[in-house]
């Protein structure tokens, strides 16, 4: 069994083809050359960080299949400065136009040391802007950009930082490890 851990870039498509437009986009051919495994589960283009990838299809079930609840911890970059009472509700589950969402784990947290994104965020003079680290144990599409939009505070940046008890630590983007 091969499981890769692999920090992917802003703007690369969770996939190892791009079948979808007349340009090619970065893909994860462009940095992971191992035949045979393949993602468990995805991550939006424009969302960075831990990606998992495994030979085996029992693995590749446990982690993508939200019945397991497996933590997906994000730091997430917030328009807007959530107050206790937007982290409660999402701390009791947020009702989407696809159902409720189950509780998340949520705290503000300092600004962390990462790596540059390219392109830059966005940053507005007049509106504030802070962190949080959510954790999820379900993967519904877009969900954490989709959580924090409906509390009124749209995602800036959005970094998962670890699935389980795998992490992105010690690993640039870009770059990937066997587990």
């Amino acid at each position: 069994m091969t499981l890769v851990l692999f920090n992917k870039p802003f703007g690369v498509l969770s996939q190892f083809t791009d079948r979808g437009t007349p340009t090619t986009r970065p893909t994860l051919s462009d940095y992971i050359d191992l035949p045979g495994i393949y993602p468990a589960g995805r991550l939006d283009r424009d969302s960075e960080g831990l990606l998992l990838l495994t030979d085996d299809g029992r693995l590749q079930a446990r982690i993508a299949d939200p019945r397991f609840k497996l933590p997906k911890t994000y730091l997430v970059q917030v328009e807007g400065e959530p107050d206790a009472a937007v982290l409660a509700l999402l701390r009791a589950g947020i009702d989407l136009n696809d159902g409720p969402t189950r509780p998340a784990e949520v705290e503000r947290i300092d600004a962390p040391a990462l790596w540059p994104r390219d392109p830059p965020v966005r940053f507005r003079l007049r509106v504030p802007d802070c962190w949080l680290r959510l954790t999820i144990r379900e993967g519904r599409n877009r969900q954490v950009r989709r959580i924090t939009a409906a509390v009124g505070h749209p995602t800036l940046r959005l970094v998962r930082w670890s699935i389980g008890t795998w992490t992105l630590a010690d690993l640039p983007p870009g770059t990937h490890r066997t587990a």
